[in-house]
């Protein structure tokens, strides 16, 4: 791609509420209306459906640039808690469309980044997305993009100056120790690097108690380790504090 055509494009970093999560229970809901016309019963399902449709909708409105970028808030504010220097290499786990890759660019220009994902057939997100979007932003020379496993990360011990991640351990599918992910995260890290990991910390069943978790982390050599509560930021809207949504959202930044 030429440096005209990029100059002329905007990036697309996607919405975290897919179309397929609107579309897929209004089809079914408008097959159930009309299935009404035979069975009145259809209705309860129905509007059901109808109203998860429309949730979805409004949700996806809000995490959008036009309903306030609740999905650009959430980058931003793991963005401004990595207190670095700067220099040297960063690894971001589960980097989707490539935003946080490039706003660590954007943020540190001596770094260069490297972003991993499976990219998995449920999301709108690709490499060649990731790599469209770091060259339009004129990050692409200082990031790099691979498919790589959360639970598996094929890089040696102490690898990164700075190891992120945003709202990725929750949906890794091939391992139901979430702990194990965030162990393989600080096992790239070198020592006194620093990671800002994003996640739903606060949801129980996924991560149990929050203080035990984050006793784990110091256990495993952190010297430091901190945890912000981003539910209770005032840039997330009540209708996104559900607990399957971003109400159980928390920050974990440190050093080893």
């Amino acid at each position: 791609m030429s440096n005209t055509a990029v100059n002329h494009l905007k990036p697309e970093y996607g919405n975290w509420v897919s179309k397929r999560m609107v579309y897929v229970p209004l089809v079914i809901g408008m097959a159930l209306v009309l299935l009404m016309l035979w069975y009145l019963l259809f209705a309860i399902p129905a509007a059901i459906l109808l109203l998860v449709a429309v949730y979805f909708a409004y949700a996806r409105y809000l995490f959008g640039p036009r309903g306030g970028d609740v999905q650009g808030a959430i980058w931003a504010f793991l963005l401004d808690h990595v207190n670095w220097e700067g220099q040297g290499k960063a690894l971001d786990i589960g980097c989707g469309s490539g935003a946080l890759c490039i706003g660590l660019a954007k943020k540190f220009p001596l770094v260069t980044i490297v972003g991993i994902d499976n990219w998995g057939k449920q999301w709108e997100y690709s490499k060649a997305l990731c790599e469209q979007n770091a060259a339009i932003e004129g990050v692409g020379e200082r990031t790099s993009f691979r498919e790589a496993s959360a639970s598996a990360l094929p890089f040696a011990d102490e690898a990164f100056d700075l190891v992120v991640s945003n709202l990725t351990f929750h949906e890794v599918r091939d391992t139901s120790d979430k702990q194990q992910l965030l162990r393989e995260g600080l096992r790239v890290l070198k020592k006194d690097g620093l990671f800002a990991f994003q996640d739903l910390f606060l949801m129980r069943q996924v991560y149990g108690d929050v203080e035990t978790l984050l006793q784990s982390i110091r256990d495993q050599g952190m010297t430091k380790v901190d945890f912000l509560e981003t539910n209770k930021e005032p840039f997330i809207p009540w209708a996104l504090r559900l607990p399957f949504m971003v109400g159980t959202i928390g920050l974990i930044v440190g050093v080893k």
